[in-house]
């Protein structure tokens, strides 16, 4: 009786078996680790987090692209028109509905008076509340129709690059259906979480999504509902913005949230204290520009004391007044800021030689 002798695999096919899943894993790590690609020359961004009181609305503007996230409560629609004119965005790439809670999309509707949508994002295609209705039937006119996104899908905003991040799963409490996204614009990113409580970050969390963020608007208005320590970690902001209203009935920002991001040394600015907040990427730093200045107890604020600038109303530019560029301004064309928030809330943007 013969016996059957077990040939064993070769010394060097597991070596190179061993070679090929090391080289594997660290391509995967590199690609995760590379350096991102720095925004090509002439390229800008900001991110406009318009005060709407306690609600939440954002309109992100990247090479003349735009893409509004939420539009504050119906009574904010006058506002939000008034914004999106005067910044010129009468065509929005993209408009975000981040869950259909009123306060996040009441003002949407004079979002679409206004301006024209090629795609409207929202987690929910039906709700049961008049404000949804009328969000959808301005859609309607325009040929529209609202878009469920899925996690990992990607999409381009100019030069920056958008990610939705979730929700990962689906939720009986509307709070945690809120679309989070991530956008990436050169070495810098910012994430959206809409009102994502505490259960729904940690879903996030475990989904291995990537929340490193330099800005992070703050969940929920400052909720204790959001903001986890366990989230807050995994994100590392160096800086939080909390849209949320003066005086409030919910106590919103919450002492507990203010802490947390104390002890991450995150600066945060408030849009009850500090009127509309912009912030502003090279693709490497950002900068912040508030209305109005206010001591937030954890960061002073920056760019609103007076300054001279000088604008061109035919270029949208505005420049330092030493500026060379300033002496080719037409008479008519000029026109004079003294603050700079002025001039970016006119929707005019920093000249590039001297970067004011």
């Amino acid at each position: 009786m013969s016996k059957k002798r077990h040939q064993q695999r070769p010394n060097w096919v597991l070596t190179f078996l061993f070679i090929m899943l090391l080289l594997a894993a660290a391509y995967v790590l590199y690609s995760q680790q590379a350096p991102a690609e720095p925004p090509p020359e002439g390229s800008s961004f900001a991110v406009h987090f318009i005060d709407v009181g306690q609600a939440d609305a954002a309109l992100v503007i990247c090479d003349g692209h735009y893409m509004l996230i939420d539009g504050g409560n119906a009574e904010d629609s006058d506002l939000v028109y008034a914004y999106l004119e005067r910044h010129g965005a009468k065509h929005l790439d993209y408009m975000v509905a981040s869950h259909a809670h009123e306060d996040h999309i009441g003002g949407l509707s004079g979002a679409l008076q206004y301006a024209k949508v090629d795609a409207a994002l929202c987690p929910v295609t039906e709700y049961d509340s008049r404000v949804f209705e009328n969000m959808v039937r301005y859609l309607g006119e325009q040929g529209k129709s609202l878009k469920v996104p899925e996690p990992g899908d990607k999409f381009t905003l100019g030069s920056a690059q958008v990610e939705i991040l979730g929700p990962v799963r689906e939720y009986d409490d509307t709070n945690d259906t809120s679309i989070v996204l991530r956008i990436d614009y050169g070495r810098t990113s910012f994430l959206f979480t809409g009102d994502m409580e505490k259960g729904a970050e940690q879903d996030l969390i475990e989904s291995g999504a990537n929340l490193s963020a330099a800005v992070l608007k703050a969940g929920h208005h400052g909720s204790d509902t959001s903001s986890s320590y366990q989230f807050l970690r995994e994100v590392m902001p160096s800086y939080a913005v909390i849209s949320v209203g003066e005086d409030n009935k919910y106590g919103h920002p919450s002492d507990e949230v203010l802490s947390r991001y104390r002890d991450l040394e995150a600066e945060v600015y408030r849009t009850d204290m500090q009127g509309h907040i912009i912030a502003e990427s090279d693709g490497n730093t950002v900068t912040f520009t508030t209305e109005k200045e206010a001591d937030t107890a954890t960061n002073p604020v920056g760019s609103s004391a007076l300054q001279l600038y000088i604008g061109n109303a035919g270029t949208k530019k505005f420049h330092l007044p030493d500026c060379a560029s300033v002496k080719n301004v037409q008479a008519d064309k000029r026109v004079e800021f003294y603050a700079r928030f002025q001039a970016v809330l006119e929707g005019y943007e920093p000249c590039g030689r001297c970067k004011p």
